[in-house]
C-alpha cells in the first residue's frame, strides 16, 4: 500500500513559472500567463524540463482524446480533440455532444477519422483555461463530459475505508480522529486488500466486528457485497481543467480526492476514462452519512479532465487498472503535500462498480461518467497539531497519471466560484440554433 508522501518543494512552482516566462521571452516566444493554478504543474515537472513544463495538461503524446471547450466564435461548448499539440473542432450534426460521440459503435474510431477545424494550441488553450487569469475571448477548456449523469463510488480502498470509519467515529472531529485510527486498526489491522468484498471471509470479518460493537455503515460498503454508490452532480455541473473548484463554507475539515473516472455509454459499455476530483467534506459526513449530498454536491464540487481517453487498440480498461494516480497540493500559506494512489490495490473492479451503478435494475440513456474511489485520504497535520489536513482557500491541487495527464484546479469556497447557469436545456437551445440537432 503507498502512503502519502509528504513534504514541501525546494523551490515554489510561482518562481518556476516566472523563470520560464522569462526564458520564453528571451527565446522570442509568446506565453499567455495561465495564472497561479499553472504554477503548480510547473513546479512538479520541473525535472522533466523547460519543455514540459508548457504543456500545462501534461497530455502524452499517444492516444486518442476528447473533450469540450468554449470559444467566443460560438454560444454553444465544442466537442474537440487533439492532434500533435493543436485542440481541433469536431463537433457536427452527427455528434454534436461527447455523450453522442461515446453512444458510437467506436467512439476511438471516430474521434480518429473525424474532420475538424483547429482552435488553438493546446499549450495556450489549457493556460488560457485557469480561472484566476482566463480571456473569455480566447479558447479555454470545459469539463469533457455533457449530458452524462456523474456519479461516485465510495469505500473502494482499505485506506479510504478505515479513513471513513474514523469520520463517523469521530463523529467529524478532526482533534479525535488519531486516536480512533489507532484503536480501529488495532482491531481489524491494516491490510484489507486481498479481501474481497461479500467474500465468506469478508462475512466473517463483518460478524467479529458485530460482536465488538465495532460495526460501521462504511465497513458495510466497504466488505459487503453490494457497493457505495452515489450522485456527485447533476449532468452539465462538473467544472473542468484550470476551473476553481468549491468547498461548502460550513465545512472546517475537508480533502481533494484523486481518482479515475470511467465513462460508460448507455448500453453499460466502458468506452473511455479521465482524472477526477470528488472533492469531500469529512465534517460534514463524519456528522452522518445521511449529509452525504451536502458533504458531495455543491456548486463547482466535481472537477473532471482534463480529456477523456477513449479506449482503442492501445489503451485499455487493463491500463486503467495499474495506473497510478497522483496528488499534489500547494498553499499560499507554504504548505506542501503529496500522495499517489495504486489503482491495482482497488476492492472492486472498474466493471463491478459500472454494473452496480447501472443495469436493469437502473438505465442511464446518456451513459455516465463513475469517479472509481481513491486511498489517498491525506491525514498530515496543517496547523495545530492532531487537528490534521483541511484545505484552505487558494490551494492548488494536481490529480495526474501518466496515460491521462494532469487535472489542475484551485480551491475557493462554494458561492465564490462561477455559479453553475448553462444547463442540459441551455445546451440544446443553442445546438438547435447552429443546426446541429
Amino acid at each position: 500500500m503507498r502512503n502519502a508522501a509528504q513534504g514541501s518543494t525546494a523551490r515554489n512552482g510561482i518562481d518556476l513559472w516566472r523563470e520560464f516566462v522569462e526564458s520564453a521571452a528571451a527565446a522570442g516566444q509568446a506565453v499567455c500567463e495561465p495564472g497561479p493554478a499553472a504554477m503548480t504543474v510547473a513546479a512538479e515537472q520541473d525535472s522533466r524540463g523547460p519543455q514540459a513544463m508548457t504543456n500545462t495538461t501534461l497530455l502524452p503524446n499517444e492516444g486518442l482524446f476528447i473533450g469540450r471547450a468554449r470559444t467566443s466564435d460560438t454560444p454553444h461548448p465544442l466537442v474537440v480533440t487533439v492532434r500533435d499539440g493543436t485542440v481541433f473542432d469536431i463537433t457536427s450534426s452527427m455528434a454534436p455532444t461527447v455523450r453522442d460521440v461515446c453512444e458510437m459503435p467506436d467512439p476511438a474510431g471516430y474521434v480518429h477519422a473525424a474532420g475538424g477545424e483547429p482552435i488553438g494550441s493546446l499549450d495556450a488553450i489549457a493556460a488560457n483555461s485557469f480561472q484566476a487569469a482566463r480571456d473569455p475571448q480566447k479558447p479555454y477548456l470545459l469539463s469533457p463530459v455533457d449530458l452524462q449523469a456523474v456519479k461516485a463510488s465510495g469505500v473502494t480502498f482499505v485506506v479510504s475505508l478505515l479513513e471513513r470509519v474514523i469520520e463517523e467515529q469521530a463523529r467529524g472531529s478532526a482533534e479525535k480522529a488519531d486516536a480512533i485510527r489507532a484503536d480501529i486498526a488495532g482491531l481489524i489491522g491494516h491490510d484489507l486488500s486481498k479481501l474481497k468484498p461479500g467474500s465468506p471471509e469478508a462475512m466473517e470479518i463483518k460478524a467479529k466486528l458485530i460482536q465488538r460493537g465495532a460495526w460501521s455503515q462504511y465497513l458495510e460498503v466497504g466488505i459487503g457485497p453490494d457497493a457505495e454508490i452515489f450522485t456527485k452532480c447533476q449532468p452539465m455541473a462538473s467544472v473542468g481543467f484550470g476551473a476553481d473548484v468549491g468547498l461548502h463554507p460550513v465545512s472546517t475539515w475537508n480533502n481533494p480526492e484523486p481518482e479515475i473516472t470511467m465513462i460508460a455509454a448507455s448500453s453499460g459499455k466502458i468506452v473511455g476514462a479521465t482524472l477526477g476530483n470528488d472533492v469531500n467534506l469529512r465534517d460534514v459526513e463524519g456528522r452522518s452519512a445521511l449529509l452525504l449530498g451536502k458533504a458531495k454536491d455543491n456548486n463547482a464540487s466535481a472537477a473532471l479532465g482534463p480529456f477523456i481517453r477513449l479506449f482503442d487498440d492501445n489503451f485499455s480498461i487493463d491500463d486503467v487498472k495499474q495506473a497510478i494516480v497522483r496528488l499534489k497540493v500547494e498553499g499560499e500559506d507554504g504548505f506542501s503535500l503529496e500522495g499517489a494512489s495504486s489503482m491495482a490495490e482497488i476492492s472492486r473492479s472498474p466493471e463491478e462498480l459500472v454494473a452496480a451503478a447501472m443495469g436493469p435494475h437502473h438505465q442511464y440513456p446518456d451513459g455516465l461518467a463513475l469517479y472509481l474511489g481513491t486511498m489517498f485520504v491525506p491525514s498530515k497535520d496543517r496547523g495545530e497539531k492532531g487537528k490534521g489536513f483541511t484545505h484552505k482557500v487558494g490551494d492548488i491541487v494536481t490529480i495526474s497519471s501518466e496515460k491521462f495527464g494532469a487535472l489542475v484546479n484551485r480551491v475557493r469556497l462554494s458561492p465564490d466560484c462561477p455559479h453553475w447557469t448553462y444547463g442540459a436545456s441551455h445546451l440544446m437551445r443553442d445546438l438547435a440554433r447552429a443546426d446541429l440537432i
